[in-house]
């Protein structure tokens, strides 16, 4: 049975300030100053709301932004994208889909060998799932997003691009 991802009130209490600032009110938070930004652990970043898994640490590169970055989301259809105008400036937010929670934003000078988006998100949107608990945590459809030819892959050391 599929797993159901939503906001409800009792999610949205449990979150921090600056989680309910970030994800409910489009809030950014400092840059080299949050949790993932450095964060070299294999593992699935999912929406801090609902749970939804929405990004994979194999997707992850150092942009040197100070903000966790990726190449991709897990799936298309776990984040959705708007035109934000704020500070004067086109850009593109990106939300989960399950509980419309703010993440960041989609920038397009990201890797070129990796399609060239940048998905600028913030720490204080996801919560890290390494992957010697994703079963223990309900993730373990996951797992093979970890593995190499059937087998657990080592550590990955994020690129420097």
């Amino acid at each position: 049975m599929a797993q159901e991802y939503r906001k409800t009130p009792e999610a949205l209490a449990r979150l921090t300030p600056t989680q309910y600032r970030v994800t409910q009110e489009e809030g950014t938070e400092p840059a080299f100053r949050n949790q993932y930004w450095d964060n070299h652990e294999d593992g699935l970043y999912v929406d801090v709301v609902s749970g939804q898994p929405l990004f994979s640490s194999r997707d992850k590169y150092d942009s040197r932004s100070g903000w966790p970055s990726f190449t991709r989301p897990i799936a298309a259809d776990v984040v959705t994208e708007k035109v934000d105008r704020s500070l004067f400036m086109k850009r593109v937010e990106v939300r989960s889909s399950a509980a419309d929670s703010h993440l960041g934003h989609v920038f397009d000078d990201g890797p070129r060998e990796a399609g060239g988006l940048r998905y600028c998100m913030n720490s204080a949107a996801m919560r890290f799932v390494p992957v010697a608990e994703l079963e223990e945590q309900g993730y373990g459809e996951y797992r093979s997003l970890f593995e190499t030819n059937g087998t657990p892959a080592a550590s990955q050391k994020e690129d420097a691009s």
